[in-house]
């Protein structure tokens, strides 16, 4: 029996626990062309108790934003401000993943040089809002991606994985989840397509395909994760035929052996949890759903009984940077301040206590 505190290899990497920093989007790249800051390089360096940091979702272009004050990786300036994170969590004992993000048709148009648009698999706006620094305001149509920008749009998230690279990162994870880019085009509502790219569970699942297969090709598939959230109906996902969509992607996946899976469970479906985790042969991350209450202690039973390899947590991470050491002694945790998870200074970020701290 696997426990959560012991070492596991992933792909070329040596981790020294089996404890996830799930991805949060914290919205504080107030460096110059959405750079990292210093304060940034600090919040990881902290988490690097974890063995296996994901950080924030990055766009891989331009468009690929969508929220203010996230950061990108598809400059050389953003290259460089990386690397100091990176370096900095090696030297604290670190494995840290860079999430590439494409938010597609829920970005806010305001953040994109003035001659471009949200882009999506169709030009069907979601139902919802945005939250942008002028105030909530509705998702805009998006314009419908061509077969080239397609293509192009692959080819920028190879190229910010070969950037992750060059900036230090062990490694990439594709953000398939929450209602992005990359889920969009699983969606039956979001992608309407009638070609190649859409019209069936087959279609839906080609350009996810695609994505992993051009970002292996860049950087080995041994150093690309991806996450996907079944079932979840964030910005507006609709799924009709759910069982099968990720039957087929998750074929499609192992066929490129990539480093890992990442699993954000949505609410009542365990069932499938276990399915997908039949079906693929290599690690599997798990982000259990566990509403109302945060992922913890009473969750690492989970690996214990092979569910998973590894066990991701967001909220407790974000509150407790080494939750690992607290995880192991059952507590106590310090409490999330929900107030300050999104833009802000140090406070709510980097000035949570550690064990040490409060004895």
């Amino acid at each position: 029996m696997s426990t959560a505190f012991e070492p596991y290899r992933l792909g070329d990497v040596e981790l020294k626990n089996r404890i996830v920093m799930a991805p949060m989007t914290r919205s504080r790249a107030y460096g110059a062309g959405a750079t990292p800051t210093d304060l940034m390089t600090a919040y990881y360096t902290q988490r690097a108790t974890a063995g296996l940091i994901v950080t924030e979702g990055i766009q891989p272009s331009i468009v690929g934003q969508g929220y203010p004050d996230t950061p990108g990786l598809h400059t050389v300036e953003q290259v460089a401000a990386w690397r100091k994170v990176t370096e900095s969590v090696h030297a604290a004992g670190g494995v840290v993943f860079a999430q590439l993000m494409h938010v597609g048709r829920v970005g806010d148009p305001d953040l994109l040089p003035s001659n471009q648009n949200v882009v999506g698999p169709s030009a069907v706006a979601a139902q919802g809002q945005i939250y942008t620094h002028a105030g909530m305001k509705p998702f805009s149509t998006p314009h419908a991606l061509t077969e080239d920008e397609i293509a192009g749009t692959s080819a920028d998230f190879a190229h910010a994985a070969a950037n992750a690279v060059e900036a230090g990162f062990d490694g990439v994870e594709l953000h398939g989840a929450n209602g992005y880019l990359i889920h969009q085009f699983l969606s039956s509502n979001a992608n309407v397509r009638e070609d190649q790219w859409g019209g069936s569970a087959e279609g839906r699942i080609r350009f996810p395909i695609e994505v992993a297969a051009a970002v292996a090709e860049a950087i080995g598939a041994e150093r690309v994760g991806i996450r996907i959230s079944p079932g979840n109906p964030l910005h507006d996902i609709e799924e009709a035929d759910l069982e099968e969509t990720y039957k087929f992607l998750i074929a499609g996946l192992v066929d490129l052996d990539p480093a890992y899976l990442h699993i954000m469970e949505t609410d009542g479906h365990r069932a499938l949890t276990k399915a997908l985790r039949a079906q693929w042969p290599g690690t599997l991350i798990l982000n259990p759903a566990t509403r109302p209450r945060p992922t913890g202690v009473e969750d690492l039973v989970l690996i214990e009984d092979g569910t998973a390899d590894l066990l991701s947590f967001g909220a407790l991470f974000l509150a407790n940077p080494d939750l690992p050491a607290r995880l192991a002694q059952g507590g106590p945790f310090n409490t999330p301040d929900r107030a300050t998870s999104f833009g802000g200074d140090h406070r709510g970020y980097i000035d949570y206590p550690t064990l040490a701290d409060q004895e």
